[in-house]
């Protein structure tokens, strides 16, 4: 028998196998469709610097088809661009250096896949760009086999009302009863995350609203450039043909790399072997090999810049987990920038303890990277792994106890250890910031707790004391011959001063 050879088209390859893309099951799919409809929105508003209003709404009809619904107030979509962003795989504006929630191109077009293979409904689309004239609604499907759009249905109707953003609506098979609980845990820590967003829900037997806690937006991170420790021979190939092969080898390190200075790039010549005027044209597949093995083994990189990169910050961090999880103690550390392969990141992490917070036998974890909630997979994420060798008996805490920990990274390329982006790999560079934040914030508590003991022992002291004032002061009077209200009241001034003290963390000495 002679075999069928055939090719496919990037929407098919993943029309068969939806399980990668996190459309595993019927729950899982409803939690991974609203996922990447409310991050889309996120990323329409935050990255314009237009605080986010999120309107979700969810329903379910008696044959098990579930309605998703997502409105945000986003810069809208072009017109023209609306049938390849939902109906063209690996379509997007994603596809530069700088931090953000997508990073495949794939996630909502994955969701509308999975409406035609489950429903063959298509995914209703309504938009309009700020100061546009005009609204436009699309119906939409794709072509599986060419990966090429299909317009079922396109209508404009004028926009008397200067509304801006984007309405996306798709129907498809899941279980919503099994998903509830999981897509209410992910709308909660999307309010810790973004305490800029208002987020309103509204789906059977659930109504949420966080209502933001800030109107201060972390800045919008910029488009960079690769760093040398990050190339390989593939893109050294095609970075030559994009910027022309005439430029010196000189001139190709310093214009085209992040942090490379003229300076620096002749030392690298100089310890590379290569010519500095040599003419990128002239080098061969072989010498194209060496120069990029070269590049991730020099040690005299400058280290890449944060700028791609749009870390929450200590203050709105805060901000997020008092007004989701209540604690009576909260606070967060925003490390360093670091880079792994090349990679600029920033780990953030939050400890909050008390409160609302549950006691139980170990710490509640939530994670976060590039501001995405990770709900599945908790066990095999490196956040795990620190928080398992940290030994919370020397920060004294003792469990069954109140904590829950917080941890953020965000990069332009996190190491995810598959397509559906649920966890973090254990990256050694990223293992070590994770750590020092955690311990950061556990000193911290340290001190508060500390502080907590030394402010109860004070105010024994002070009942102790002032129960048996009045006695003490009546006997020292009898026997030195002093005004008894004198002495008491001299005692009482002393009770207080040794609460004042204990309170102030004992940094004053009482007289």
């Amino acid at each position: 028998m002679t075999e069928r050879f055939r090719q496919l088209s990037p929407s098919e390859f993943f029309y068969r196998n939806r399980e990668i893309a996190g459309f595993s099951n019927p729950a899982r799919a409803v939690y991974q469709t609203i996922r990447e409809l409310v991050e889309n929105s996120l990323d329409a508003t935050e990255m314009h610097g237009i605080l986010p209003e999120i309107k979700l709404e969810i329903s379910e009809d008696v044959e098990g088809r579930v309605r998703i619904c997502v409105e945000d107030n986003g810069v809208g979509i072009t017109p023209v661009e609306v049938p390849n962003v939902f109906g063209r795989v690996f379509y997007g504006s994603k596809y530069v250096l700088r931090q953000s929630r997508g990073i495949f191109g794939l996630g909502i077009k994955m969701a509308v896949l999975y409406a035609q293979l489950t429903t063959g409904q298509p995914v209703k689309v309504r938009t309009s760009t700020r100061r546009s004239k005009f609204i436009y609604e699309y119906e939409l499907m794709i072509n599986v086999e060419k990966n090429m759009p299909v317009v079922k249905r396109l209508s404009v109707m004028r926009n008397d009302s200067k509304w801006h953003g984007t309405r996306v609506e798709l129907v498809i098979r899941g279980s919503w009863s099994q998903a509830r609980k999981r897509v209410e845990e992910y709308i909660r820590r999307t309010a810790i995350i973004a305490p800029y967003a208002t987020l309103v829900v509204s789906a059977p037997d659930l109504n949420l609203k966080f209502e933001r806690t800030s109107t201060e937006l972390p800045p919008a991170p910029l488009t960079g450039k690769p760093h040398p420790r990050g190339v390989d021979v593939e893109m050294l190939k095609r970075m030559i043909e994009e910027v022309g092969k005439n430029k010196a080898l000189l001139e190709f390190l310093v214009e085209n790399f992040d942090g490379v200075g003229e300076v620096t790039a002749r030392k690298f010549c100089e310890w590379s072997g290569f010519d500095c005027e040599t003419r990128i044209k002239n080098l061969k597949v072989e010498d194209i090999e060496i120069l990029a093995a070269k590049m991730q083994e020099y040690d005299g990189w400058r280290r890449p810049k944060a700028s791609t990169l749009s870390p929450l910050g200590e203050e709105l961090l805060v901000k997020g987990v008092k007004g989701v999880l209540n604690p009576e103690f909260v606070t967060a550390v925003s490390r360093p920038p670091s880079s792994y392969a090349g990679h600029p990141f920033v780990v953030e992490v939050a400890l909050a303890y008390g409160g609302s917070i549950p006691s139980l036998e170990e710490p509640l974890l939530y994670r976060f990277a590039n501001r995405i909630p990770l709900l599945y997979d908790e066990g095999v994420d490196v956040s795990t792994k620190v928080l398992q060798r940290i030994d919370w008996k020397t920060y004294r805490v003792e469990f069954p106890a109140p904590l829950a920990i917080v941890t953020h990274v965000c990069s332009t390329k996190v190491p995810f250890k598959g397509v559906g982006k649920e966890a973090v790999a254990d990256v050694p560079e990223v293992e070590s910031e994770i750590e020092a934040g955690i311990r950061e914030c556990a000193r911290r508590l340290r001190a508060h707790l500390s502080r907590l003991e030394r402010l109860f022992e004070a105010k024994r002291w002070e009942v102790t004391v002032s129960k048996y004032a009045g006695e003490v002061a009546s006997s020292l009077s009898y026997v030195a011959g002093v005004d008894r209200e004198v002495l008491h009241s001299k005692l009482l001034e002393l009770v207080r001063t040794r609460v004042a003290v204990g309170e102030n963390g004992g940094r004053r000495r009482a007289r």
